[in-house]
């Protein structure tokens, strides 16, 4: 990749990063700001009751999960409530916590374990073959997957077979999503048999509803922060740069098109050791495809909080047309979320 170090920004459009299943695999921890989540430190919204209810009821899962590793553990005379499905799933909007639980589960769970998003086991499994991603993570205790998403029929088919594999063998897993699972599809898919392998999926999760205000959007203005001109933000990431500040600038059409050119599970390589990314002129999207590439780019942003200074049209404006109103209006609000905390110069320590 191009050094940042040279005291210019780098361009995003000169990085064309490889990365293999091995590399995957070794990443599928939480992103660094969710290091040290724990049950402790989740602190429920006492106007929305559900939140308390999926902490307390993850503990048991946790409690239980681990009873079930300890030699004796079932035998205990304080053994805990038996967990009838092998998997979990929350249920919530933006910024209600969800991500902040699954990652205070993974933390307390024995070993072999995996967190990664729905892209990055999609990605793995690309990367391997589908036997060997098997393989791989067999004999897991937990797999966390954040974000469920079912924005292509082929990879949900794909991911309700590889799951129901290894929950056969006895994996549990822990899924966040912002639509319950036997809805996930409806507005975007209409085949039957579709729709039935969501329905087969969902029928392994115990769905905990989280009710809440986004975080992320109760101490910011209502659309993310953008700088005057393009010359200014020039002049910003150059500043940022002169004081070793690891910073890119690119524009942003040339940022949409490079986007087209890399595999989505490559983009966390796209601002691996950045401080800081710089977009010049941006403007509103029509095309649907660029849009959900641009939604993927910003939750890598995201997750190795990364801020983003712009020139033109406020970030989170940028979803045009019928966008808004379409079958994947969860998961734009979610990047308009995200897009918000990233240029508000705040990023929150939890999601």
């Amino acid at each position: 990749m191009t050094s940042a170090s040279s005291h210019v920004p780098i361009r995003l459009v000169d990085r064309n990063p490889a990365i293999s299943g091995a590399e995957i695999a070794s990443e599928l921890v939480p992103p660094p700001q969710f290091e040290h989540a724990s049950f402790e430190s989740y602190r429920p919204d006492p106007d929305f009751p559900s939140q308390q209810a999926a902490l307390e009821r993850l503990n048991q899962f946790a409690g239980a999960w681990r009873a079930a590793q300890r030699p004796g553990g079932f035998f205990s005379r304080k053994r805990p409530a038996r967990i009838e499905l092998p998997g979990v799933y929350l249920d919530g909007g933006f910024g209600v916590g969800k991500t902040h639980l699954l990652a205070a589960l993974w933390h307390v769970a024995h070993g072999p374990k995996y967190f990664g998003t729905f892209i990055e086991y999609t990605a793995l499994v690309g990367a391997l073959g589908y036997q060997p991603a098997i393989d791989l993570l067999r004999g897991a205790k937990l797999i966390c997957i954040d974000e469920f998403e079912l924005d292509d029929p082929g990879d949900t088919m794909l991911m309700t077979r590889f799951l129901g594999e290894l929950m056969a063998s006895g994996t549990r897993v822990a899924a966040t999503s912002n639509t319950p699972p036997n809805a996930l599809g409806e507005g975007r898919f209409a085949a039957a048999d579709f729709l039935r392998e969501i329905h087969a999926l969902s029928s392994n999760f115990e769905t905990l509803r989280i009710d809440g205000l986004d975080y992320r959007r109760r101490d910011t203005e209502g659309h993310a922060v953008a700088l005057a001109t393009d010359d200014e933000v020039a002049r910003t990431a150059q500043a940022l740069a002169e004081r070793d500040h690891r910073v890119s600038l690119d524009t942003f059409d040339e940022l949409i098109a490079h986007l087209a050119t890399v595999h989505p599970s490559k983009y966390v390589k796209l601002v691996q050791g950045l401080d800081t990314i710089a977009l010049q002129g941006v403007h509103e999207l029509t095309d649907q495809n660029a849009a959900l590439r641009l939604v993927a780019f910003i939750d890598r942003a995201y997750d190795a909080e990364v801020p983003i200074i712009t020139s033109g049209l406020a970030l989170d404006q940028v979803f045009g047309g019928d966008m808004m109103s379409g079958g994947y209006r969860k998961k734009y609000l979610r990047a308009i979320s995200r897009m918000i905390a990233l240029t508000s110069g705040e990023l929150p320590p939890h999601d």
